[in-house]
Order: C-alpha cells, then sequence, then structure tokens
C-alpha cells in the first residue's frame, strides 16, 4: 500500500498525509494524528474545551456540557443540520443495534439511546468516551456499551451483528484510502441488511471553497483538522467496496453544506 495520493476533479494530485500507510496497517499513526484535533470538543456557546479537561467536573457540569451540546444541535437554526435526523431516526432506531462511529460527545447517540436504541460509542479519543460514558451514567442509560478505537484491532471487541453503523461528519476527515481501511475493518460488524448512515461534505462545498488540498480545507473547514475530504456516493462506494449497498437517501442539505447518505448492505 502506497503513501495516499489522488487525482481529483482533474486538478492534479492532492497529497498532504503525513503517514506512510504501508507502515500503518492498523492505523495506529493515522489515528494518532487525528487526536491532535478530535479530543476538542464544543463548550457552551462558542467556546471549545478538551474533553480531557471535562473529565474531573461534576457532575452537573457534564450533563451541562451535554445538554448544550444536544440542545445547540437539535432547536432553532440548527434544527436543520442535525435535529432532523435526530427526529427522523429516533424511532428508525428504537430497539436497533447502533455503532456510532466517532461519537465525539455523543450528542446524537445519546439521544437514540435514549428512545431505545442500543448504541455501541466508539472513537479514537479516549477522554470522549470517557465523557460519553459519564454522561450515560448520568442519564441512567443502560443498554449502551463503550469502544475506544486505539487502532483496528480495537473493533475486534465489538458485536457482528449491528444494525446501523453512523458516521455523522467522521469519514470524511481522512483520506479516501485511511476511510478504506478503517470501512473494511468495521463492516466485519455490520451484516447483509444492516444500514451505513453517513454524514459528510459534498463537491460542491469544496468548489465553492476554492478546491483547496484537503489537508488545507481541514484546517479551514474545522480549525486545526489535518484533513476534510468531499464525498459523493460513488466516493463512497470505492470505500465501502467490495461490499453492495442498496441506495435509501442521497442528498444536500443545508445549503450544500453538507450531504447525508443512507444506504442498506445487500452483499
Amino acid at each position: 500500500m502506497r503513501l495516499f495520493a489522488s487525482k481529483v476533479s482533474g486538478i492534479g494530485t492532492t497529497s498532504g498525509w503525513p503517514v506512510d500507510l504501508a507502515q500503518d496497517p492498523t492505523l495506529r499513526k493515522s489515528f494518532d494524528l487525528q487526536r491532535t484535533k478530535w479530543g476538542e470538543v464544543p463548550y457552551r456557546q462558542r467556546d471549545r474545551i478538551k474533553s480531557a479537561d471535562l473529565l474531573n467536573a461534576p457532575d452537573t457540569e457534564i450533563l451541562e456540557v451535554w445538554n448544550t451540546a444536544y440542545l445547540g444541535s437539535s432547536t432553532g437554526q440548527a434544527f436543520s443540520v442535525s435535529g432532523w435526523y435526530q427526529q427522523l431516526y429516533k424511532d428508525v432506531f428504537r430497539g436497533k443495534k447502533l455503532l456510532d462511529v466517532g461519537c465525539g460527545l455523543g450528542r446524537d447517540s445519546v439521544f437514540f439511546a435514549g428512545h431505545g436504541a442500543r448504541v455501541t460509542f466508539l472513537d479514537l479519543v479516549e477522554s470522549n468516551v470517557r465523557f460519553v460514558q459519564r454522561v450515560c451514567a448520568l442519564k441512567q442509560l443502560t443498554d449502551v456499551a463503550f469502544c475506544y478505537m486505539e487502532d483496528l484491532h480495537s473493533l475486534s471487541a465489538l458485536a457482528e451483528d449491528y444494525d446501523v453503523i453512523f458516521c455523522a461528519g467522521s469519514f470524511h476527515h481522512a483520506p479516501m484510502e485511511v476511510a478504506r481501511m478503517e470501512a473494511r475493518a468495521l463492516l466485519e460488524h455490520l451484516p447483509v441488511g444492516g444500514r451505513w448512515i453517513q454524514l459528510a461534505y459534498p463537491e460542491s462545498r469544496w468548489v465553492l471553497e476554492g478546491r483547496q488540498r484537503f489537508d488545507k480545507w481541514g484546517v479551514s473547514t474545522d480549525g486545526s483538522a489535518p484533513w476534510a475530504e468531499w464525498h459523493d456516493l460513488a466516493k463512497l462506494s470505492q470505500i465501502l467496496a467490495p461490499a453492495k449497498f442498496e441506495t435509501i437517501m442521497n442528498f444536500e442539505f443545508h445549503n450544500s453544506d453538507f450531504n447525508w447518505f443512507d444506504l442498506v448492505r445487500r452483499s
């Protein structure tokens, strides 16, 4: 496997991932790079804080942080970003076994767990997982599980019969080859009939924002993120191959800031 490089819309080679994937077969080094950003979480209004710094906070503050993150995503103008899918899927997921890949603060999946989903919270930042574990305990959610993804070997502890793999904003923050390696490991836990649901950034947004190299676009879209890459259905199909999926939904939303994929595995 070579260091990631790809052709993007005919403009030349887009590179910049500083990890040789031939030397990173379980993505440990790639995940270490991503950890430099994704331990940072929203905190009150527009502030951000390391989730590790929250773990010593009292219970009331832990709940305040989660409630603020949830309410900020589900009410007012933010409903058009994420509140709509929280309401759309809350009953769909009831009683289903859901794997939240890149759970962060668990803004979406704690909500789904509260409406009867059987959620496993997965994140490559250990303090994010510990934070969500504490929120679930405070909310007395019991049909939940937690997994810190130190590398791809960590996934071996997961069940093999998830109904849904849910990726709300995580997969597009890695090069396609990294995403392909991770997806291949995750798909061992999604049987035929299971759903892959993903939020990403569309090509139209990348074009509008200047067709930046993906390592540079990550910085401009998400602060110090090491990568952001647009996804469409063709790219996602490549990432998930050789598994085959039927498309339920595939559309852009919120003025084409985001796109949404809801797929059912057929082979």
